[in-house]
């Protein structure tokens, strides 16, 4: 528990001290956001403003879950490394796409296949690496099992060995895509994604800790939990809300300076690792709730208007545009999603916690 209150801590006063210091070598750099000239009249003001703000809250909760640890002469866990890896390896992504946008000065960055790509070597490596690593209750990060509220019964090794890795090898993949690309696409107002992330990635902070308070390998008893180190995923949980916090306070409108994909990309990676590794991975879609109508509006738009041949349902897509358009201020829009995110959020912990009940 102390580790994951440093880890919040330490993370919490780097992005909020720190973050202006940032913003200037940001500015001088000319790491500028662009805006698109399709959007909202009232974003044009915000042409130029520093981006890449995920190098902050990043490096911030990695280093203060280091820290936490090194203060405490604790050692890292595989499931958080691997939490660590994800977050770091994506927010590698999306700062590859920010950099070519702002040396371009234009709205593409990487292509739509090179970002997949690169989102997709991220999910192999982590998929890979997170079915081994077993602990001495025979234990590894991941399971090859589908998941809801624990493990379910199908296991994808019982297809064989061969088909069995690719197949879970591609849910590892349709997972990270989705939750990435999902958190990238909620990106497009002051503190949205931000706001939303820590609701998120909050609830996986409560969820581990309460796995850890009911491990089977800590007594056998209906409705415990087989997970391995969801203390330690807490710790780093813990300082990816501190160091979100921190960076809100300057990402709130009007923003000081933007996450980029650096750290859209990077949340996505992370809240996907959380659903991975304490196994609740289908349970993601009302943990991630907001997201999931974030990115589902831009899908159905796309497919409206093609088969119309140029009718949309919506003003403008993402959704968080259409009700810009329709006359919100940003601010309201934020904040209600922010409402909506929450909402989801509690339906989510709160299922989890009535399947656990019904085990008792």
């Amino acid at each position: 528990m102390i580790n994951l209150l440093i880890a919040a801590g330490l993370s919490l006063l780097y992005t909020l001290l720190l973050t202006p210091l940032f913003i200037r070598g940001f500015r001088r750099l000319r790491w500028g956001q662009f805006i698109r000239e399709d959007g909202p009249q009232s974003h044009y003001s915000k042409r130029g403003t520093p981006t890449m703000g995920g190098l902050i809250f990043i490096s911030g909760s990695v280093l203060a879950y280091f820290s936490a640890h090194a203060i405490t002469g604790t050692a890292p866990s595989a499931s958080a490394m691997l939490a660590v890896l994800m977050t770091v390896g994506l927010g590698a992504v999306g700062f590859i796409d920010d950099f070519l946008k702002t040396r371009k000065q234009q709205s593409l960055g990487l292509g739509g296949w090179a970002k997949i790509t690169g989102q997709v070597v991220v999910a192999v490596a982590f998929g890979l690496l997170a079915i081994r690593f077993a602990d001495e209750n025979g234990l590894t990060p991941a399971s090859t099992h589908i998941s809801l509220f624990r493990d379910l019964p199908f296991d994808f090794m019982s297809l064989g060995s061969v088909l069995g890795l690719i197949l879970f090898l591609l849910w590892i993949i349709v997972i990270v895509t989705s939750a990435s690309n999902s958190v990238n696409v909620a990106d497009g107002l002051d503190g949205l994604a931000g706001g939303a992330s820590i609701l998120a990635i909050g609830a996986y902070a409560i969820i581990a800790f309460w796995q850890f308070n009911q491990l089977c390998a800590r007594g056998i008893e209906p409705g415990c939990y087989e997970v391995r180190d969801p203390l330690d995923l807490a710790v780093f949980a813990g300082a990816l809300v501190g160091g979100l916090i921190g960076f809100l306070w300057w990402n709130a409108n009007p923003a000081d300076i933007y996450m980029g994909d650096t750290g859209s990309l990077g949340l996505g990676g992370a809240i996907a690792a959380f659903a991975i590794l304490t196994h609740t991975e289908l349970l993601l879609v009302l943990i991630g709730g907001l997201f999931v109508i974030e990115s589902g509006s831009v899908i159905v738009q796309r497919a409206y208007f093609k088969i119309t041949k140029g009718k949309r349902i919506f003003l403008m897509s993402p959704i968080h545009h259409h009700f810009e358009l329709k006359g919100w201020a940003e601010t309201k829009v934020v904040v209600r999603f922010w409402i909506v995110a929450g909402l989801f959020v509690l339906t989510g912990i709160g299922a989890l916690y009535a399947e656990w009940t019904m085990q008792q």
